[in-house]
């Protein structure tokens, strides 16, 4: 299954700023910071890499929801792979 290049960007982006989230948790731990931040900090990352995850299934889920595709041995197969990804986030 491909995806839609511009949400790919999108996903892209927000795995960026996840980065950008996970480097400042690292010096967060390094500085010796308070527990309670760097708790809400890896919560913030976790949910940005969830959202992320999310949108490459929903992307997914809109490319096999095509029409032209329903009742293909492809779309099941599709459908069978999504359904997977999205319990290994779940």
């Amino acid at each position: 299954m491909e995806l839609d290049r511009d949400a790919l960007d999108d996903v892209a982006l927000r795995l960026r700023r996840a980065q950008g989230q996970i480097g400042g948790v690292i010096r967060m731990i390094e500085e010796g910071r308070d527990c309670a931040e760097l708790v809400t900090q890896l919560a913030a990352v976790s949910r940005a890499l969830d959202r992320a995850g999310f949108k490459i299934i929903a992307t997914g889920l809109e490319r096999c929801a095509v029409p032209e595709r329903a009742g293909t041995a492809q779309a099941a197969a599709d459908r069978a792979l999504l359904e997977r990804l999205f319990l290994t986030l779940a």
